[in-house]
């Protein structure tokens, strides 16, 4: 009995990790593959919707990670790589701020449909990342590169448009994809 429950134990985990593995790499190559540019030389990507989806399929924790290994694994082969640390702090709170509020509003709202919550949650979560990568800018471009801190910010705004659109896009794939993934996954 004990060798049963220490299989099926093993078991989880082992699917916990392969699908971690999983949706980091669909985080990495969703952030890589499709990148329309942005004139702060940034891009947009479809890979926020893999990181909600890290976030709302595996959980607070594995899909924290996921999104953030995913996203800063990006950055790193892209070059961007002042961002990689930021970059995994950002995005794994992404994915656990919006399954938090997701799982938080089905608990008030127990209706059939999932999709108010899931967008509500996604939005949510896009903040955090909007939020975090303005700060970080701002940062940056303060202490890093010896500007004021005054044309740091106006500097990290340029970002916040772009960065919102790549959100609702995350947003829509990740309300679209959710139903059927939740459906098919183990």
């Amino acid at each position: 009995m004990k060798a049963t429950a220490y299989t099926t134990q093993n078991m989880d985990r082992t699917k916990k990790i392969i699908f971690t593995a999983l949706f980091a790499a669909l985080t990495c190559v969703g952030t890589m593959i499709i990148k329309i540019p942005t004139p702060t030389n940034g891009y947009i990507h479809p890979g926020d919707g893999f990181v909600l989806l890290s976030g709302l399929i595996l959980g607070p924790i594995w899909g924290a990670f996921a999104a953030g290994l995913g996203s800063a694994l990006s950055d790193f082969i892209g070059g961007y790589f002042i961002y990689v640390p930021a970059t995994f702090i950002i995005k794994a709170l992404t994915a656990f701020v919006g399954y938090h509020i997701f799982k938080l509003l089905q608990k008030v709202f127990s209706s059939g449909n999932v999709v108010p919550q899931l967008a509500i949650g996604g939005v949510i979560g896009e903040a955090v990342m909007v939020l975090g990568y303005f700060l970080f800018e701002i940062f940056t471009l303060s202490v890093l590169n010896d500007s004021s801190v005054a044309a740091a910010t106006v500097a990290a705004a340029a970002s916040i448009i772009p960065n919102i659109v790549q959100g609702v896009f995350g947003v829509i794939i990740a309300t679209i994809l959710y139903p059927i993934l939740n459906k098919k996954l183990p």
